[in-house]
């Protein structure tokens, strides 16, 4: 009897366990070798290379979020606004780093792709009308000009191009897993399947860790 009750318990407790996901190296992912360094030490940094003006950027930024609000608080999530086309996307990159400077992208970001890819009202190869859109969101024009046009903004949007060539993105939205996995075309994944993905590749990268 004390057998059957265990038995029974063993098979309640496997039934009951997460069913991993199945991911794949060549499907799902690739491994970056060497492993690039992250900015952030002691945590596990999810990296996505976005643009603006990237329509599959837009499309994916909802998944992205709700996927970053399930992680726990050893994961981070770090945008990097890479100009690959460095003629076309550097305003882009600059709009990105200036506003994250000034704290309030985070606020903007939705508008902006709205404005972009719904509305049609902002270009972002445009820097001239940058100022005066912001202006309407509660941004100082003059105060905004100032940042972006600074030695700091100019010096992430180089660090930013730096980062897409270690990782030899290619194209957005691109996902890094604490700088050893990329994500193949996230883009192209329904919300489910990428968080299934991404959250495969934060446990492999906790475990190759020893976390």
């Amino acid at each position: 009897m004390r057998f059957i009750k265990t038995l029974l318990l063993c098979l309640s407790l496997a039934f009951s366990l997460p069913v991993a996901a199945d991911v794949q190296e060549g499907r799902d992912y690739s491994v970056i070798n060497p492993p690039v360094s992250t900015d952030s030490p002691g945590k596990i940094e999810v990296s996505e290379f976005f643009w603006y003006g990237c329509p599959h950027c837009f499309h994916f930024e909802p998944a992205l979020k709700q996927w970053a609000k399930t992680q726990p608080k050893d994961v981070v999530l770090r945008l990097v606004s890479a100009p690959l086309n460095v003629n076309v996307w550097t305003p882009g990159a600059k709009l990105y780093y200036a506003l994250d400077a000034l704290g309030v992208e985070d606020r903007l970001r939705n508008d902006i792709f709205a404005a972009i890819h719904t509305d049609r009202q902002l270009s972002p190869t445009d820097e001239r009308a940058f100022p005066a859109w912001v202006a309407k969101k509660g941004v100082d024009a003059a105060k905004f000009s100032e940042v972006y046009a600074s030695f700091t903004v100019q010096s992430k949007v180089q660090r930013a191009m730096q980062l897409g060539q270690a990782y030899r993105v290619d194209g957005t939205p691109s996902v890094i897993v604490n700088g050893r996995y990329r994500i193949l075309e996230p883009g192209a994944m329904s919300p489910e399947r990428f968080a299934e993905v991404a959250t495969a590749l934060v446990a492999k990268a906790r475990k190759d860790s020893g976390k």
